[in-house]
């Protein structure tokens, strides 16, 4: 016997086939990369990509290594107080919130509802006469999601969540480096001052020794004057060095939150531990940097917001109930005859829209793409920071080798002009060429150290928070 095909469930079966191609393809994160550094190991053809699930730094106390106490406590400090810190933890809650209040939208909705109308045509009995109606009750709606698009816009609202708490890491990161550089820093200008003073010393001493050579008749006024000039330049230099210890000093009570009025950093001798880079660091440890694991959460979140872009061509189905108490009298409506409830189902389907499905997805697409190209761009940056710093550390260690030397060199023609112009066998302009020398070059081995130091600081950063592999 023949059965009659019915075709009323076809477009909803068609829509149900077309769902499977509204989900997004899987992308893969994972650029082409060298394993090493060109300033560490030779690097290989390898796919070192930064996985979704890379473990992130937070916890990892790396100015530890400087082996500072000072340091440390600045660093504490930063973390509680400090305002970019708070701002991003602020964005991340916020983050949070609104991914708990989209997949609110998965559940269902129930809410209670009274409302009072009054016209005509309510009631079949009393024909076209004005009445009145009353209702109060209970209503509940749920939506199916059979397309996804509810699950898919929970999803990257939850992404989205994990890309703020990655880019909170990243300026938990960014504040303790720059807390580190600022206090090297004045550790650096406290050096260089001690050794504008130990100059000015000097140039007094000779001045002394200037002017009385000048009463016994050796040396002319001229003699005396240069000197002078030179005590001048150099005092007025380190006054330039404490000008640039103030302005250093304030930018660091800013990043720890406080006031730059009531901030003071005491002056002390550097003895901040400089760590050793260990050789051969390879290139997965980008995996870690908290700012490109928030670029893989955008991505994703991009993507998904691509399928759910594409789920808007498909109908949503809603289940709907309710149920309370309805009169034409306001006194009858909670009596137990003025019941009433219903139970429903909704079914829609936009036809003619004026293209915005279209333009939502295109829009939803293009914001992918952008995601992937800040992606890359993450990536590239990354590897340019980490090259940078490794190729810095590297100079700068042969460059404090020679300058060291030059340092020695011009220390002991200093010593051997001061003697020689004490016994009157140079001129004075000989010694003055001498101590300028030995401050010159003293002040530039000061800063090739500094340099160091900040190098370091910026590679752990470029890094992640460190140069140590984990073992998991």
């Amino acid at each position: 016997m023949n059965k009659k095909i019915s075709w009323t469930w076809l477009p909803l079966v068609a829509a149900l086939v077309l769902a499977g191609c509204s989900t997004p393809p899987a992308i893969d994160l994972q650029l082409e990369t060298p394993s090493g550094y060109k300033e560490g190991v030779k690097p290989t053809a390898d796919r070192a990509g930064a996985p979704a699930e890379a473990p992130l730094p937070g916890d990892a106390q790396w100015w530890t290594v400087f082996r500072d106490p000072q340091l440390e406590a600045l660093v504490a400090r930063a973390a509680d107080r400090n305002t970019d810190v708070q701002q991003a933890a602020a964005r991340l809650a916020q983050a949070r919130a609104l991914a708990r209040e989209v997949d609110s939208e998965r559940m269902p909705q129930v809410g209670l509802g009274a409302s009072a109308a009054r016209g005509a045509g309510i009631d079949k009995v009393q024909g076209m006469r004005p009445a009145n109606l009353f209702t109060a009750g209970l209503g509940a709606s749920w939506e199916l999601d059979l397309f996804g698009r509810l699950a898919g816009a929970s999803r990257a609202a939850s992404l989205d969540a994990r890309s703020r708490e990655a880019l909170l890491q990243s300026t938990r990161l960014a504040v303790q480096s720059q807390t580190a550089q600022l206090y090297l820093a004045v550790r650096a200008l406290d050096a260089e001052a001690l050794i504008m003073q130990e100059t000015v010393d000097a140039y007094r001493d000779t001045l002394q020794l200037t002017e009385r050579r000048q009463r016994a008749g050796d040396l002319g006024e001229l003699d005396v004057e240069r000197v002078r000039t030179e005590l001048a330049a150099t005092e007025s230099d380190a006054l330039a060095v404490a000008r640039q210890r103030t302005q250093v000093e304030h930018a660091l009570a800013v990043v720890l939150g406080e006031l730059p009025t009531g901030f003071s950093l005491p002056v002390a001798d550097w003895t901040t531990a400089l760590p050793t880079i260990p050789a051969g660091l390879p290139s997965q440890m980008l995996e870690r940097r908290p700012d490109v694991q928030a670029a893989q959460w955008r991505v994703q979140a991009a993507q998904e917001r691509v399928g759910v872009a594409q789920a808007a061509w498909f109908p949503t189905i809603a289940l709907t109930a309710d149920g309370g108490y309805a009169s034409t009298d306001l006194g009858d409506l909670l009596k137990w005859s003025a019941r009433s409830w219903g139970v429903g189902a909704l079914l829609s389907l936009p036809i003619l829209d004026g293209g915005r499905r279209e333009a939502g997805e295109q829009s939803a697409r293009a914001a992918f793409d952008g995601a992937m190209a800040d992606y890359r761009a993450e990536v590239l940056g990354a590897f340019r920071d980490v090259e940078d710093q490794l190729a810095a550390l590297r100079l700068l260690a042969q460059q404090s080798t020679v300058q060291a030397q030059a340092v020695s060199s011009a220390r002991r023609a200093t010593r051997l002009s001061d003697v020689r112009y004490r016994n009157g066998a140079i001129s004075q302009l000989d010694l003055l060429d001498a101590r300028r020398s030995e401050l010159r070059n003293s002040r530039q081995a000061l800063l090739i150290k500094a340099q160091q130091y900040q190098a370091t600081v910026a590679l752990v950063r470029a890094l992640g928070g460190g140069w140590e592999v984990s073992a998991s």
